[in-house]
């Protein structure tokens, strides 16, 4: 069997619930970058993380979430920033934007996010060699969260501005506080393939009152107060538009069900594929993740007998069923290859290892069940 219609990664649902908003800008002539509906995401998306402690600033995408985070952080030329190795270049570019230098931190078996091991191997090394990097980058892989225990400590302890990248992790949360709540930066994206969207946008959660005011400053222009343009620093045109921000209102109602949807997929993909020789990321145990991805992870006895991730993935594609490799580690990428790496130990390199052994699984929340079911049973018969 081979489906007519292309079987999508995590292609956008539109809930129905989008237009009554966008009607609204339109009736109110509000579809310039500011206005209401930018407003009211912001307050119904601080109320999804269920907090009454943060301030929430939208702009046209998470990686422009990144680089403001940076930007008030004075992050300088040459500076070193920590960032996890396993994920989207996105999450690292914004240092290069502030000619700044990433510092890749490996990730934990367990839920292949940025170990905290690794990341004191890599304080603990660059205070030897005279300075301790001021900002990390700890990304939520997949829709789970780190292990923010841990690294807070780690953080709190030497003095680093943690910044959350939680563009995939809307609506997972970890020991009860919800994903992009913690550190002093919480960074989400409404891209195309999240688990909701804006067509394209990103949220800033700020800690406090005055990195949400330097930040809405920031992505305007940085327009000074005067009865004219006056400009004494740099700005940029980072505002996300009214109009995407009417589509958010109507998909944010629907946000449960997209969490809820998400997970049970993952569950039949691993109860489908349980006794066969894969593998799925588990969580820490005090993390509930959204599942934005299903992603199956290859015991090595498969890739001696050449039955790889990447195999799988053309025979899917024949089936027109949409797979994807695992992120290609950041410290593996040309762009940055003078850049330093740590690992836990030096026996284990996890992220590498996870992204050779890695595929990532349709996973919409629009997904039927007889679809999951269908392509688990393609991935049982590539096995014989």
């Amino acid at each position: 069997m081979t489906f007519s219609n292309k079987i999508l990664l995590s292609p956008p649902l539109l809930s129905g619930k989008e237009q009554k908003y966008i009607d609204e800008a339109f009736k109110q002539n509000w579809i310039v970058p500011l206005g209401p509906q930018v407003d009211a995401f912001e307050a119904e998306i601080l109320k999804s993380l269920q907090t009454k402690d943060h301030f929430a600033v939208a702009m046209n995408s998470g990686t422009s979430a990144i680089h403001i985070a940076l930007r008030i952080l004075g992050i300088q030329t040459d500076e070193e920033v920590f960032c996890s190795s396993l994920t989207f270049i996105a999450s690292a570019n914004p240092i290069l934007y502030e000619k700044a230098r990433p510092v890749f931190i490996d990730s934990e078996k367990s839920t292949w996010n940025l170990c905290p091991k690794a990341l004191l191997k890599a304080v603990e090394t660059k205070k030897k060699q005279g300075k301790i990097p001021r900002a990390l980058i700890a990304v939520d892989l997949y829709g789970e969260s780190c292990d923010y225990i841990q690294i807070e400590e780690i953080c709190k302890h030497y003095g680093i501005e943690l910044i959350e990248d939680a563009a995939e992790a809307l609506g997972a949360n970890y020991r009860d506080k919800q994903s992009g709540t913690f550190g002093r930066f919480g960074i989400l994206s409404f891209n195309g393939n999240k688990i909701i969207t804006t067509s394209g946008g990103g949220m800033l959660i700020c800690k406090n009152e005055a990195d949400a005011k330097k930040a809405h400053f920031l992505i305007t222009q940085a327009r000074d107060q005067a009865p004219y343009y006056l400009h004494s620093e740099l700005g940029f045109n980072y505002r996300m538009s009214n109009i995407s921000a009417a589509i958010g209102l109507g998909q944010l109602e629907t946000l449960d069900f997209r969490i809820k949807r998400r997970r049970a997929i993952f569950e039949r993909y691993k109860s489908n594929l349980s006794g066969h020789p894969f593998e799925f990321n588990s969580n820490t145990g005090f993390s509930n993740s959204n599942r934005w991805l299903s992603t199956l992870l290859f015991k090595p006895e498969l890739l001696k007998n050449n039955k790889t991730p990447h195999t799988f993935l053309l025979a899917l594609q024949a089936k027109n069923i949409e797979s994807r490799r695992v992120w290609k580690p950041l410290h593996t990428q040309p762009l940055f290859a003078q850049t330093d790496f740590f690992q836990s130990s030096e026996r284990s390199n996890v992220s590498e290892e996870v992204f050779e052994r890695g595929l990532c699984l349709p996973s919409g929340a629009q997904l039927t069940d007889s679809q999951v079911d269908f392509i688990s049973e393609e991935i049982i018969s590539l096995l014989k």
